[in-house]
Formats: structure tokens, sequence, C-alpha cells
């Protein structure tokens, strides 16, 4: 079998991708969320437009960040402390990339019957799916500064036995 050679971090390159499709895929759903909410209450159609495409974009970007998060954890030296919190945080990606999947295709819905206006209950979601996104970002959050998954560090104490 063939078999990468893995760095400090135990990854076969230099630093971890996950966060930077994730960050790309936040900026994207969050930018799309504040613009149609702009839209609703200034009544401004551009905004709808570019909080579509936004949010179409977020979309692909979403299941590339979930890839790679997949591939990482699987390289991760995960020990008993982290292991409930890995789990809930990927259980949580897959759910946000359906979701996020899912508001998209709603999203192409509207835009198709009215991209003039978007129905409250859109708005309605939407605001759910950023309460989601929230704590999706602290759930990674503490992955990397608490427990140090990918951290050098921790890899190396990992590595000379040492239990964090």
């Amino acid at each position: 079998m063939f078999a990468l050679p893995l760095n400090g971090q135990n990854l076969p390159y230099s630093d971890p991708i996950h966060p930077i499709f994730v960050h790309f895929v936040i900026a994207m759903v969050f930018f799309s969320f504040l613009c149609d909410v702009l839209g609703y209450f200034t009544g401004n159609a551009r905004l709808f437009e570019v909080g579509f495409w936004n949010m179409f974009v977020g979309a692909i970007a979403v299941f590339t960040a979930i890839i790679f998060g997949q591939f990482e954890a699987g390289l991760a030296q995960v020990y008993p402390a982290v292991q409930p919190i890995l789990n809930f945080h990927t259980v949580m990606g897959w759910s946000l990339g359906v979701i996020i999947a899912a508001i998209t295709a709603w999203r192409v819905v509207i835009r198709n019957h009215n991209s003039l206006k978007l129905p409250p209950a859109y708005l309605g979601v939407a605001t759910f799916l950023m309460c989601l996104g929230v704590i999706q970002v602290y759930l990674g959050s503490k992955l990397f500064w608490v427990y140090g998954l990918h951290v050098k560090p921790v890899v190396d104490a990992i590595n000379q036995g040492i239990s964090p």
C-alpha cells in the first residue's frame, strides 16, 4: 500500500487545508446572509443577487471543506478527550453541508420565481443556519486551540508517548 510521508503536523503537506476552505465557506455564507437581510429591509434587489451567488459558491465549497476535513481528521492523532468533540464536529459538518445545499436549492427556486423578493421563512431558516454555523466554528476552534489537532508540539508530545 502507498503511504504518504507525514510532516511534524501529521500531514502530507505543509499546513492544514481544511481551515482554508472552511473560512472561505464561512465568509461566503455569512456574507450571503448579510446581503439577504440588508436586501430584505432596504428593498435593494441587487443585494439578493449578491446573496444568491455567495450562497451558491459557498454550497460548492462546503463539500471541499468537508472532504479535506475528513482526510485531515483521519490523519490526526486523536486521543480520548478529543474524540467526542471531533465526532460532533464531523456530524455537524456533514449536516451543515446538506443544509447549505438544501437552502441553496430553495434559493434557486425563489430566484427563478421572483428575484426581487425573499420570503421571511427563508430568512428564518438562514438565521438558523447562521446559529449552527457559529456552533461549528466554536467546535473547530476548540479542536485546534484547545486540543491541538495538527499542532506540532501536541503531535510531538503524542509521538514521545506523552498523553495530552
